[in-house]
């Protein structure tokens, strides 16, 4: 069974499910169409002033009495047992609390992450700190509580180990030869639709080529912190977190509590990007309090993240196109490997923006993941995505090249009516329509056919295109409660996450335009495991799975409100589908004049508040509707003819992602991710010691990511389309603005130099 059919299979159970009168694909969203209100408005963000003025605290700047902080030792093999370890001196050292260890840990069960029992799909099911056995080039082996931060750094350099070293796969090569097949989000990662290899052999046309991508790091602005305590047997954590719900369940299986005895909060992220889960670190650190008896704060260095923190892992990809022609697919194959590590189980799925980008005749889809002694890989902005169209839209560049087609026309050529691998329709679809105003506003007119023959004296100049995708997710568990006061005021509270996305601001927007109330008189709460919800701030998901929770939350609340407020109303027997709100009234949707106020209701009423508390609806869009973000690409390069040293110098992004709530963050998303992208094509790569399984640059100073000088001016722009068949007729902007832009950078060095790099990043050694 492929992918698509198990998740047409689980939909299909939840349309049964459903509540009665749910039906998907029905009455748009009325506020999608809405003009009067906020949505679509450029509107800054609630938490910048704190933000710039300091005071916006972050999980390792909150205060607790008497607390200690923690620094942690790694192992520098890839496999075996620690044979000596010697911690005498370092608890003699000043300020020194505590010397944790597998000897002196308390016991505890291995950390289930992401709400399930299974292998954790971004951390690992490795008992932490139980035994002496060593399972990655980096593990923690004990951990430091001081007075101090620096005596906590100073004493950890004195504890000496000696390691028993067992044989270790840190070979990616080795590794290969007992790859198994790749299984994402609990689906094999292999799809086959007719019999490509056979077109292929038989298409006119063709490529056929493989492309490599690197180990990526994480690199977060905000280090991976945690603040904890204990008061008796409940667990108190201050974290920076993409799941709070998910953190406190988490914790609560590994200290065998009940999930009420965790309260895990995180009100600002410093940058995520599918990193900031559960790790190691904060567990430790709570053990380590139990232990002491005191609060602990843990921040890891740069280096620590690179040691237990995982990244995006490398990618070995065939592409084969086979064609004919006129451009149109016969074949599309996209097969390949990954390195992942054998206590978790996170493939870089790569394959998933082929499922749907283009038609072709027969497709042949598989990720094969190799399994090596090594840090567990995890989540990377839009991972598989990022890589997977690197791979996927550099071949159909260079299919144009030798079919002597413009990138753009074969692109276009190949469009598909509804999705091609599960035959369902597409909720929106507006690629070529952005392919053609991007094109445009780019200038690809006048882009050199023939590559290599636009030059300014020592400068090689070239521009690319490519294709973004990103699937649309909402997934279940979103809840929402909303109260309203007597003052005409309104609070929401929802377990999400704000880690620089403008989640707060975005949801402040929809609650007041839903209820009619300027911003003002509008709180949003989020970040707390006690608020409703179990919501992951990942895939792009998170504004419409909150969305739609604000959505029920909002209707469960007008339905009380018109009940309370009796026969007297001038809204009496009306209900919750019937009435809108504006400027401070409730008001009839086709009659604005029958209104009346918040404030005169509860009045009416006699409460000083009203809360309603709501479960979204099951996700069953993707029952009936292939749902995607899309972009087009475009990229301008100057390559010195003589060094090699490769400029972008201009980027445009047009993108299809349904509504757009804020125009001002969304522009700040999307050339975020653009930028990401710039540092996947040209710098990032995490040397990885095959020798001894040990990442070799675990800093910025080593590990390049793109600054200033390496951005060049970026154009975004968007359809502003809604689907209709969406929340709030929006689709997520966070993941695609890094898709494709691997590809577009490829091309236009190839258009300007004629040099097809297939290995990234693409640095000056390549170019020679």
């Amino acid at each position: 069974m492929s992918i698509k059919d198990a998740a047409q299979a689980v939909m299909k159970k939840a349309v049964q499910a459903a509540p009665d009168g749910w039906m998907p694909g029905g009455t748009p969203d009325p506020l999608i169409r809405q003009k009067h209100g906020l949505i679509g408005k450029p509107v800054s963000r609630l938490d910048g002033p704190q933000k710039v003025s300091g005071t916006a605290r972050f999980a390792a700047e909150f205060p607790m009495e008497n607390m200690v902080y923690a620094a942690l030792k790694y192992s520098t093999v890839a496999k075996g047992r620690i044979k000596e370890l010697d911690s005498a001196a370092a608890e003699a050292a000043p300020g020194v609390v505590l010397v944790m260890t597998y000897r002196n840990a308390p016991r505890m069960k291995p950390a289930p992450l992401f709400m399930s029992s299974d292998k954790a799909a971004g951390g690992d099911d490795l008992p932490i700190m139980q035994d002496e056995e060593i399972h990655w080039n980096g593990q923690p082996i004990s951990l430091v509580l001081a007075e101090a931060q620096e005596q906590a750094d100073y004493a950890k350099s004195l504890i000496r180990v000696t390691y028993e070293t067992e044989p270790s796969v840190t070979v990616f090569e080795d590794a290969k030869a007992n790859a198994e097949q790749g299984v994402f989000q609990g689906q094999p990662l292999l799809l086959e639709i007719g019999d490509a290899e056979a077109s292929l052999a038989a298409a006119p046309h063709k490529v056929d080529v493989v492309y490599r991508t690197p180990r990526h790091s994480h690199n977060a602005i905000e280090l991976h912190a945690a603040t904890v305590g204990w008061d008796g047997d409940n667990l108190r954590v201050h974290d920076a977190s993409q799941g709070v719900a998910h953190g406190a369940w988490s914790l609560a299986q590994v200290f065998g509590l009940e999930e009420a005895q965790v309260h895990v909060t995180s009100p600002y992220v410093g940058g995520g990007f599918g990193s900031k889960a559960l790790w190691q670190h904060q567990i430790l650190a709570a053990a380590a309090s139990k232990v002491a008896g005191r609060p602990v704060r843990i921040m890891l260095s740069r280096e620590g993240v690179y040691r237990i923190v995982g990244g995006r892992t490398l990618t070995e990809q065939r592409v084969a196109i086979g064609a004919q022609a006129d451009g149109s697919f016969d074949a599309l194959i996209q097969t390949g490997m990954v390195a992942m590590g054998r206590h978790n189980n996170m493939p870089e799925p790569f394959i998933l923006p082929a499922m749907s980008a283009y038609k072709s005749g027969s497709f042949k889809l598989a990720v094969e993941a190799a399994k090596m002694d090594m840090l567990a890989n995890t989540f990377m902005r839009a991972p598989g995505e990022a890589v997977g169209t690197f791979a996927l839209e550099s071949a159909v560049d260079e299919l144009a090249e030798s079919l002597g087609m413009d990138p753009i026309e074969l692109r276009i050529r190949n469009e598909p009516e509804k999705d091609p691998t599960s035959g369902v329709p597409f909720s929106s679809r507006h690629i070529v329509e952005a392919y053609k105003a991007g094109a445009e506003r780019f200038g690809w007119a006048a882009r050199k056919a023939k590559p290599g023959t636009h030059r300014e004296g020592e400068w090689l100049l070239g521009m690319g295109c490519a294709t973004a995708t990103y699937p649309y997710y909402r997934m279940p568990g979103g809840a929402a409660r909303i109260t309203l006061t007597k003052d005409g005021r309104a609070t929401v509270e929802i377990a999400a996450h704000e880690m620089g996305m403008g989640t707060a601001t975005t949801q402040t927007m929809v609650t007041a335009d839903r209820l009619g109330l300027g911003m003002e008189c509008v709180t949003v709460n989020y970040g707390d495991s006690h608020f409703p919800g179990v919501v992951l701030a990942g895939g792009s998901q998170q504004t419409a799975s909150i969305g739609a929770s604000v959505i029920a939350a909002h209707r469960e609340l007008i339905t009380e409100l018109l009940k309370l407020a009796g026969k007297d109303s001038p809204l009496a027997g009306l209900d919750a589908d019937e009435v809108t709100g504006r400027d401070g009234y409730l008001c009839k949707a086709d009659e604005l004049g029958r209104r009346e106020s918040y404030v005169s209701m509860m009045a009416r009423i006699g409460r000083d508040e009203i809360t309603a508390e709501a479960t979204a609806p099951p996700p069953l869009e993707f029952t009936h509707w292939s749902m995607h973000s899309h972009g087009a690409m475009f990229c301008e390069v100057r390559v010195n003819a003589v060094t090699g040293e490769t400029r972008v110098t201009r980027f445009l992004g047009y993108f299809d992602c349904g509504r757009i709530l804020n125009p001002k963050t969304a522009a700040s998303q999307f050339r975020g991710g653009i930028i990401m992208g710039l540092g996947l094509a040209l710098m990032e790569e995490t040397q990885f010691d095959e020798r001894n399984g040990r990442v070799m640059n675990p800093s910025l100073a080593e590990y390049h990511v793109p600054v200033q000088m390496d951005v060049p001016e970026i154009d975004v722009i968007w359809t502003d389309i809604p689907d209709a068949h969406a929340p709030m007729g929006a689709h997520g902007v966070g993941e695609i603005g890094i898709t494709g832009v691997g590809a577009a950078v490829a091309n236009a060095i190839f258009n300007a130099t004629g040099k097809r790099v297939r290995d990234l990043p693409i640095t000056l050694d390549k170019m020679m």
